[in-house]
């Protein structure tokens, strides 16, 4: 240990360097703790496990680590009682099995591709067989319902392989572009007059004209058991499902939108050659999306049929925003743009289930689908006047499937205000909850036995996840962990054990193993944790609520200094969006901002990390919160917090500050330029400034699109408000973000010189993307930070 003199040399030395003028004589700083060291990034935590996985046989537990601080992480291997942990080698690694793959309906084979060709596993001899060797790539592969045969794609066309045989059948022929013309047809009717009579006036050519009829006839018969041509023009296809009978072929077609969208482009300034490179991303919300289309082809009739949705319950609904733009509504005359998924068939054979969502992603329908009449029942509709999300839904088909009495489906819906299981009879429409109760069910999956599900929940606190069992047909749950946190658990090949991945607040994911049963203990694998990252007595933040001026309970994680002198300096953190949580009780994905805030502790600060409106894990209400106003409850909430730490928390209200990347950085340039009493310095990093420049997928669901949704574009824009800046701003910014493009920050730079605002500066990262990479990067972004607050919560002499 240092010295008290050493110490306090250290610690003035520290401050003077990244620009501080004052250090809190109360407040004793930890030795050895700086910036430098924790944007380290793993270098100085120890990299967790991850990808988890486990042998066909369930002998060993596969797992990329990295415990001696290589540039990369490297493939390791336990075996299944947690004993002798051995890195494997290049060479063998390349022999293993991929972890994705299709199983036959008894698990003793498994086909998976691998570099581009077919692989088939013996499971229990482990034997491996390689079925296909080509240049192109062979992908999706799986078995078909007879399993005699594996399916796959090839150039987006559907093959099988018979496994008896070894005969390869194409069953699709997709072409891109146009049919080609036949260069001697007639391109008018003056050249079909011609050609007629050149066939009644003279022999010759009616014979001749014969012989090319009978050759083609004779070339038609010879293909005649071949697939139909499609030509896609500026199409693609995906999604292509064979039915059990192999008789019909689904898919979806989806047009091109390039030719009539610009797509951003990102300058590099620093590349090995020495030139500006610029770097394509994407489009802004709003521009033209794809338009999807759904066909059945019948392979007995060789014919391709349309599918159509015109007549789904709610397809022509307007939706409700648009109530605030009565001169523009218009009665829906055309029904919504939708996407299907599956469909999904019945262990049986007989019954396919459909999954098909508006693009608009206000409505999704289940339903239960015919290929040979192209007809459909619906079972079930979710509709939600914000967005469909949550877990187990996403934004594609969600967790769905069958009953093994192939009567029922199930499925993941927030109909309840929270995501649960459900089921529904195909014959009589009955639905029921299997899962009900304000938490979440995620990760679901059915036991290969088909008696239990397995799935994680959030019951015991929003900020805590379990591991549970629950009956097929439902009834109570029962928890398989219990340690306060996370698990990512990973079942072995015979259910008998559970490989977790499992950390708490203060301690990084590690490795576990744990029996399938009840009050199991779980037995700790790996220890990945560097000497000085256990030097430092990590805090375990207090995860506390408090009630927002609209009564909604909010959850946030809080961090307080040891010792403060009268009312001190706080700081509220704002974490990311993309529907996230933060106010855990394990390992934050934030660490850095985490080993940050412990740092900030040690400097006298309190420090407030709120989920917001947004946030995840709290059910849909809080999801939706920010629906057509990003910057209204979600802001509200951070200054909500804010007042608790000065009515709770012995804060000083003149002395706090804010800070986040990305929606985070979006919120920080809300709150100082529409609540400058409130927060008086503020670091925006990587924000958006302006959702009219973000992606369509993510900002359409939340904001709708510009020209429909102008309002909503409007208020949730901080570029709108800038005029309001009082406080010290920093903003900091990757020059190669290919997300929020580093136009965004430019844009908002020239307003506030507009503006003449003085009290503001921007960092600029040139060889940084959205997700910092360099520790040196991150370490000048953070002691920036670090000043930004000194100087500015902190009294000056």
């Amino acid at each position: 240990m240092l010295s008290s003199i050493r110490l306090f040399l250290a610690v003035f030395a520290y401050l003077a360097f990244v620009g501080a003028q004052t250090v809190y004589s109360q407040v004793k700083p930890n030795a050895g703790l700086t910036i430098d060291q924790i944007m380290q990034g793993t270098a100085f935590t120890g990299t967790s496990p991850s990808n988890i996985s486990w042998s066909e046989n369930g002998r060993q537990i596969y797992f990329q680590w990295n415990p001696e601080n290589n540039r990369r992480d490297s493939l390791y291997t336990v075996n299944a009682d947690g004993k002798n942990i051995r890195k494997v080698s290049a060479s063998a690694s390349r022999l293993l099995p991929t972890t994705n793959g299709a199983y036959n309906r008894n698990y003793t084979q498994k086909v998976y591709e691998k570099n581009g060709d077919i692989f088939l596993l013996d499971v229990k001899s482990g034997k491996i067989q390689q079925l296909t060797h080509t240049v192109e790539r062979e992908y999706l592969p799986d078995f078909t319902f007879d399993q005699k045969k594996i399916a796959f794609l090839q150039k987006d066309n559907l093959f099988y392989l018979h496994l008896g045989s070894g005969q390869l059948v194409q069953l699709t022929d997709f072409r891109k572009g146009a049919k080609p013309v036949d260069p001697e047809a007639p391109k008018n009717e003056q050249e079909k007059w011609l050609r007629k009579q050149q066939t009644v006036l003279l022999d010759i050519v009616k014979l001749r004209e014969a012989d090319k009829a009978l050759a083609k006839a004779q070339v038609r018969q010879m293909g005649k058991n071949r697939p139909v041509e499609v030509y896609l023009g500026d199409k693609s296809v995906d999604n292509m499902v064979l039915s059990p009978d192999e008789r019909y072929i689904t898919y979806r077609a989806a047009t091109s939108v390039t030719a009539n969208t610009q797509i951003a482009q990102v300058p590099n300034f620093v590349t090995s050659s020495g030139f500006t490179q610029n770097i394509p991303t994407r489009s802004k919300v709003g521009n033209p999306q794809p338009v999807y289309e759904m066909a059945v082809y019948d392979r007995q009739q060789d014919t391709i049929f349309q599918v159509s949705f015109k007549e789904l319950a709610g397809i022509n609904e307007v939706p409700a925003y648009q109530k605030d733009y009565p001169a523009k509504q218009a009665k829906a005359a055309n029904p919504r743009a939708v996407i299907t998924y599956g469909p999904v068939w019945s262990d049986n054979g007989k019954n396919a289930l459909l999954v098909v969502r508006s693009q608009d992603n206000k409505d999704r329908w289940l339903l239960h689908f015919d290929p040979a009449t192209r007809t459909s029942k619906l079972l079930y509709r979710q509709h939600d006047d914000a967005w469909i999300n949550g877990p187990g839904i996403g934004y594609g088909a969600g967790e769905i499937g069958w009953l093994p009495d192939n009567e029922h489906i199930w499925f993941q819906s927030e109909e309840a205000g929270y995501s649960h299981l459900y089921t529904v009879n195909i014959n009589t429409g009955a639905k029921k909850a299997l899962t009900q109760g304000n938490y979440e069910v995620s990760n679901l999956q059915m036991s290969k036995n088909k008696k239990h599900w397995y799935f994680n929940a959030n019951k015991n606190h929003p900020g805590d996840v379990q591991f549970y069992r629950l009956p097929l047909g439902g009834g109570e749950a029962v928890a398989l962990t219990s340690l306060p946190g996370h698990h990512e658990v990973t079942l072995s090949p015979d259910e008998k054990n559970l490989a977790i991945r499992y950390s708490s607040s203060n301690k990084p994911w590690e490795l576990y193993i744990q029996d399938n049963r009840p009050g199991a203990k779980p037995r700790q694998v790996t220890n990945s944790l560097t000497a000085a990252f256990k030097a430092y007595n990590w805090r375990e933040p207090e995860v506390i609520s408090f009630k927002a001026t609209d009564g909604v309970n909010i959850f946030a994680r809080l961090y307080r200094p040891s010792q403060t002198a009268g009312r001190g300096p706080a700081v509220v953190f704002v974490h990311g969006a993309g529907y996230l949580q933060n106010a855990h009780k394990w390992w934050s994905q934030y660490f850095r901002e985490y080993m940050f805030h412990n740092f900030l502790a040690d400097q006298g600060y309190t420090v407030l990390d709120i989920d917001y409106r947004g946030s995840s894990g709290y059910g849909r209400d809080i999801r939706t919160g920010i629906y057509r106003h990003m910057g209204g409850k979600d802001l509200s909430d951070h200054v909500d917090g804010a007042k608790l730490l000065v009515d709770k928390y012995g804060v000083d209200p003149k002395r706090i500050g804010i800070y986040g990347g990305s929606y985070g950085g979006f919120i920080t340039l809300m709150a100082m330029f529409t609540q400058p009493d409130v927060f008086a310095a503020g670091a925006a990093l990587r924000s958006v400034t302006d959702w009219a420049h973000y992606n369509h997928g993510y900002t359409s669901n939340i904001l709708n699109e510009p020209f429909t949704d102008s309002l909503a574009y409007v208020r949730s824009s901080p570029i709108y408000f800038a005029d309001g800046l009082k406080g010290a701003l920093l903003m900091c910014h990757g020059m190669v973000d290919t997300n929020v493009h580093f136009q965004d920050i430019v844009r908002l730079s020239q307003r506030l010189i507009e503006l003449k605002k003085e009290n503001w500066e921007l960092a600029v990262y040139p060889v940084e993307d959205h997700a910092f990479t360099e520790p040196s990067s991150w370490a000048d972004e953070y002691k920036r930070i670090f000043k930004l607050f000194e100087t500015n919560l902190k009294p000056q002499p």
